[in-house]
């Protein structure tokens, strides 16, 4: 068996469907020869679209991606409802529906802002170490807690003038489209369920930039390699701080460093003079006294040189 390398980078997969999460990552881990590899944000099996794959010590900032702004385009179908809310359920009702445009227009904007939603069962969500989705495949229903959602963009893109809508979602971190879908449906009285996902953004990354399993394999090395986009990717949304040259040992070491630059307190993007990402760290007031502490940090080995993406060194 070949040796795993220690490669590291952000690769952006259009994951095809009927492909879960984790299969993907195993079969873009596999095509990299990496010996790290992880998603940022799970896509259903029947989805499709965006899944920021880190490899390495890309890895180690994924969590940003997590807390990211998702976008979705989604096609509902009107008039049934699933046991699941998407194609992988079992149909439990059916209603006749007479709507128009107005009324998809006006009950699409009672979804907009801030709301609460209840997760479905079908979900990874546990309950006293067990899976929901493993509880509703026997029959079990427990109570979920409502989480606070936010929808910032809701739009229609299709409607065939009966019973198909296509939307357009931009959302927080841990909105279920499936449930939207089930509410929206809901709330037209003829009930709904969501045949079709695809997932368009995650933060900055867009799925235009997003390349298939298909055509990653068709390259060779250097080729795949190419297309890795560097580990700070993931948490673009940071401002960037350069240290001084003196100080960046100490920091790659671990230690806290005291700070007389910009004084924005949080979590940043922090680089070398030469222009090294080095890792996230965070800007604290402590007695008076501004610290540039080590949140996550990039290994030793991956600091060769700006935008470092494959082998180290």
């Amino acid at each position: 068996m070949a040796t795993k390398r220690d490669v590291s980078g952000v690769f952006l997969l259009d994951k095809a469907i009927g492909l879960s999460s984790n299969s993907a990552v195993g079969r873009v881990k596999r095509l990299f020869n990496a010996a790290k590899a992880g998603h940022t944000g799970t896509l259903d099996p029947f989805a499709t679209g965006l899944l920021p794959i880190a490899l390495g010590e890309a890895s180690k900032f994924s969590r940003f991606l997590l807390d990211a702004i998702k976008g979705y385009t989604a096609e509902l179908k009107l008039g049934i409802t699933t046991t699941t809310g998407d194609p992988e359920g079992k149909v439990v009702a059916s209603s006749p529906v007479g709507v128009s445009q107005p009324q998809i227009d006006e009950v699409l904007s009672r979804f907009m802002g801030a709301q609460d939603q209840i997760p479905p069962m079908y979900s990874a969500l546990k309950r006293d170490g067990i899976p929901l989705y493993k509880l509703a495949r026997q029959g079990i229903e427990v109570d979920r807690p409502a989480r606070r959602v936010t929808i910032d963009q809701l739009a229609l893109r299709k409607w065939d003038g009966i019973d198909r809508l296509v939307i357009d979602v931009t959302c927080s971190k841990g909105t279920y489209i499936r449930v939207l879908a089930e509410d929206i449906g809901r709330a037209l009285g003829c009930g709904a369920y969501l045949t079709a996902l695809r997932r368009t953004r995650v933060g900055d990354l867009d799925v235009g930039r997003a390349w298939s399993a298909e055509a990653l394999e068709a390259l060779d090395r250097d080729g795949r390699d190419a297309l890795l986009l560097p580990p700070e990717i993931l948490a673009s949304d940071l401002t960037a701080l350069t240290v001084e040259a003196a100080s960046t040992q100490a920091l790659g070491n671990g230690r806290r460093l005291a700070w007389t630059g910009p004084q924005s307190l949080g979590e940043h993007r922090v680089y070398s003079p030469a222009g090294v990402f080095m890792g996230i760290c965070s800007l604290v007031a402590q007695a008076g006294e501004t610290w540039l502490v080590p949140v996550r940090l990039m290994s030793v080995s991956a600091h060769a040189g700006p935008a470092k993406l494959c082998e180290s060194t």
